[in-house]
C-alpha cells in the first residue's frame, strides 16, 4: 500500500482502535489504515490519548501541527528508528569545525542560487523581463566564494533571496498577486501568503524526510544549532523552495486556480481560507508526487524522493566517502 500524507483540517479526537486509527469528530467517524499513513498535517484542533500517541510513535508517523493561520506550531517526533551515534557525531564535528561547517553551508546557498537562476531563466525565455535580476543574481552567486564565516553567507543568503522575491511581479504580472515586498509573520497580502505557507510545507516534508535517515534534524549548518528544535530541514529546503514550492505557486496562480475569495485578513495579515488551504495542500501533494529524471542516474524519481536522495548525499559527505554537492534543477 502507497503510505501518503494525512491532513487533518476538523476538530475531533485521534484514537487507536485495534491496529489502525480512527478520527471522530461530533458528527462522523473515519478509519484511518495506519500502514497507509507515512505523516500527518493536523490543522484543526485534535485530541488525543497516550494510547494513541504510542501507537504513532511504534509506527514511526511524524505528525506536524499548524495553528489557526497555518502557521506551524510543532512536531511529535517519534524515538528515532534509525539511530546511528556516528552520525550524530560527524554532523557534531563538522558544525563545530567553522572551515568545515562553512563548506557544507556555502553548498546549501549555492543550491538555492542555482534553482533560482532556473527558475527565473525558464520564465525569461518565455517573455518576462528578468534581466535586471538575473545580472544582480550572478554577482551575488559570485560573491560566495569570497567569504568564509556563516554571517556573512547568511547575508548574501538575504540578498539572493531578496532579488528573487523582488522578480515575482514580472513573473506572475498578475494585480491579485502582487509581491510588493517580502513580508512574513503576517504575510500582508496572498502571494506572501501562498510563499509562506508553501515553504512552512516544504519545511515539514524535509522534517518528516530526515526521520528516515540516520541524520539528526537538530544539528544544521547554515541555520544555527541552538535552541531551536529543528535547522536541518531549514538548510536542506533552501534548495528546494524555488522549484517545488514557487514553480507551484506560478502554476496555481497563472491558471487562476486560487482567487482573491480564498483568503481572508486577520490578526493583521492575510491568510489562505479554509478551502484556499485545501485546494494548495491538493496541488503540494501532487507536485511532491511528480517525477524527475535524474540523467546522472538514468533514474526517475518522485520530487519527495528526490529529497530523501539528497540528504543522502549529505551522509555521504559528513563520513567522508563523496563531497556534497546540491541538486540542480536541468529543465
Amino acid at each position: 500500500m502507497v503510505e501518503k500524507t494525512l491532513y487533518i483540517f476538523s476538530n475531533g479526537e485521534l484514537k487507536r482502535k485495534d491496529n489502525t486509527l480512527f478520527f471522530e469528530t461530533s458528527d462522523a467517524r473515519k478509519f484511518i489504515p495506519i500502514t497507509a499513513v507515512r505523516d500527518i498535517l493536523m490543522f484543526g484542533e485534535v485530541t488525543f490519548n497516550t494510547r494513541a500517541l504510542n501507537f504513532l510513535s511504534e509506527q514511526e508517523i511524524v505528525v506536524h501541527f499548524f495553528n489557526h493561520y497555518g502557521y506551524y506550531s510543532g512536531t511529535i517526533y517519534p524515538r528515532e528508528h534509525i539511530v546511528s551515534g556516528a552520525m550524530v557525531l560527524r554532523q557534531a564535528e563538522h558544525y563545530l569545525d567553522m572551515a568545515r561547517r562553512v563548506g557544507i553551508a556555502r553548498r546549501f546557498v549555492e543550491g538555492a542560487a542555482q534553482n533560482i537562476r532556473r527558475v527565473m531563466k525558464y520564465y525569461s525565455s518565455r517573455g518576462r523581463d528578468l534581466e535586471q535580476y538575473l545580472e544582480r543574481m550572478e554577482g551575488l552567486t559570485q560573491q560566495l566564494h569570497e567569504w568564509h564565516d556563516i554571517a556573512r553567507l547568511m547575508a548574501i543568503e538575504g540578498n539572493i533571496w531578496e532579488t528573487y522575491y523582488g522578480s515575482f511581479d514580472a513573473i506572475l504580472q498578475d494585480k491579485g498577486f502582487a509581491m510588493n515586498g517580502r513580508s512574513k509573520r503576517p504575510p500582508q497580502n496572498p502571494l506572501n501568503a501562498l510563499v509562506s505557507f508553501g515553504n512552512t510545507l516544504l519545511y515539514t516534508t524535509v522534517l518528516s524526510e530526515i526521520y528516515k535517515t540516520h541524520l539528526d534534524p537538530r544539528i544544521g549548518f547554515l541555520h544555527a544549532t541552538n535552541f531551536r528544535r529543528f535547522s536541518l530541514n531549514l538548510d536542506v529546503a533552501e534548495i528546494f523552495k524555488p522549484i517545488l514550492v514557487d514553480r507551484m505557486i506560478f502554476s496555481v496562480v497563472d491558471k487562476k486556480m486560487l482567487k482573491t475569495k480564498d483568503f481572508v485578513r486577520e490578526s493583521g495579515g492575510v491568510f489562505l481560507n479554509d478551502s484556499g488551504r485545501s485546494l494548495f495542500l491538493k496541488e503540494w501533494d501532487e507536485r511532491l508526487q511528480q517525477t524527475i529524471k535524474l540523467r546522472d542516474l538514468g533514474r526517475t524519481v518522485s520530487y519527495r524522493r528526490l529529497i530523501r536522495m539528497e540528504l543522502y548525499k549529505l551522509e555521504k559527505h559528513l563520513l567522508g566517502e563523496v563531497p556534497y554537492e546540491p541538486f540542480a534543477a536541468r529543465w
